[in-house]
């Protein structure tokens, strides 16, 4: 039996590591967004020995990354790369076939109502809201809300304006505001605010983001930067997710 090329090794190990079951299952529910081992262990059905040793493969393959958590400092969210794993899937399709190498489609255009939470409502879900709307030109309405709601911080002022979207005219809301109102979809960025989040009409189980407060600590306008570089990689992903959500009754 000859051995993998370097070439195919990339492809091979990606097979490997989500073609078991559960470890497909896991990555399944982690495209949807970041959770915790005692959310994938009820998720799945399966006792939490067995959860957390296939995420400790997935781990090692570089499928899915780790965060300590801002709430409970004892646990840990899950995410998915989806770059990542868009990059290998097309890897070994090219490495079986170069008519199989897949390429991701555009998303097309989209509507709907998608409301961004985190606790302060100042840097994360106004940046997370800013870049939505600018990246459906409107046809997605964007809010966003905090439950304890602070100024916006200038960092995150500044950050939007290098890309181009002004951020002066925001204002903080607390997520009351938004309470009896529809929405397609929820998104809570904050760890401490998932944990309270109230139920809105029309999405009882909202996705969680679990991305860190880039106001908490020294404040660098670096980390403003980066926070605003993973919520645009995951609202490109969110708009096929829009996309294709399923039609509601009428």
């Amino acid at each position: 039996m000859t051995s993998a090329t370097p070439s195919t090794f990339a492809p091979l190990g990606f097979v490997t590591a989500a073609g078991h079951p559960v470890r497909w299952r896991l990555l399944s529910e982690l495209a949807r967004g970041d959770l915790a081992v005692h959310e994938l262990t009820a998720l799945l059905g399966q006792p939490q020995n067995l959860v957390s040793y296939h995420l400790g493969k997935l781990r090692k393959a570089e499928l899915v990354t780790t965060r300590r958590s801002s709430a409970d400092g004892r646990d840990t969210y899950y995410s998915l790369d989806l770059a990542r794993c868009g990059n290998l899937l097309s890897g070994a399709g090219a490495a079986l076939h170069p008519g199989l190498r897949l390429t991701t489609p555009a998303p097309a255009p989209v509507t709907g109502r998608v409301l961004f939470l985190c606790t302060g409502n100042s840097s994360r879900s106004q940046i997370a809201e800013a870049l939505l709307r600018d990246r459906t030109a409107g046809t997605v309405q964007a809010f966003s809300a905090g439950s304890n709601p602070k100024p916006i911080h200038p960092h995150a002022v500044n950050v939007m304006a290098a890309r181009g979207i002004d951020l002066s005219a925001a204002r903080p809301k607390h997520l009351n505001e938004f309470t009896g109102q529809l929405f397609d979809t929820v998104i809570t960025l904050c760890d401490r605010v998932k944990e309270i989040c109230p139920e809105f009409l029309g999405h009882p189980r909202p996705t969680h983001w679990s991305i860190p407060d880039p106001a908490a600590g020294s404040a660098e306008p670096s980390v403003f930067e980066r926070v605003a570089d993973e919520l645009a990689q995951r609202i490109g992903f969110l708009l096929h997710t829009l996309t294709h959500r399923p039609e509601k009754a009428s």
